[in-house]
């Protein structure tokens, strides 16, 4: 694993859950950046380099909600993995919602992983450490 900070892009309309996560990966031991995004239209245009994201980065991993304003977490999948510049990106789907309907159709459009949030802060927590250990330890993520 190269030393460069890996780059991970939140897209997540819920301000606790998004602080929550920031907190999780400072406690984490690899070195990662974090940028957030607040809703599905941002979400793309930050992937795309357009408008005030024209100077972004390319995330390593991109951390989705299904259910964000302007635009769906599942039109965002949809796009991002039928985009031949973005779909390798892993994205792993990180919601509330724990419907089988959402699960097989993030499934369908090709997220690489589905987790769904626990209400439980202490439950919350270890989510993202096991996210950290698995993504940003174990798996060998694509360079751009």
């Amino acid at each position: 694993m190269s030393a460069r900070a890996i780059h991970i892009l939140l897209v997540e309309d819920n301000p606790g859950d998004a602080r929550l996560v920031y907190e999780a990966f400072q406690l984490t031991s690899v070195r990662c950046r974090l940028s957030h995004v607040l809703n599905g239209v941002e979400a793309m245009e930050f992937l795309r380099q357009e408008g005030a994201h024209a100077q972004a980065t390319r995330p390593d991993l991109i951390l989705l909600d299904l259910n964000l304003p302007r635009k769906d977490g599942r039109e965002v999948l949809a796009e991002i993995k039928a985009d031949l510049k973005l779909r390798r990106i892993p994205v792993v789907v990180l919601t509330t919602s724990q419907s089988n309907d959402d699960i097989m159709r993030a499934y369908d459009l090709n997220a690489n992983c589905y987790v769904a949030k626990p209400m439980d802060l202490d439950q919350f927590m270890k989510v993202i450490r096991c996210l950290d250990e698995f993504w940003l330890t174990v798996a060998r993520l694509p360079a751009e």
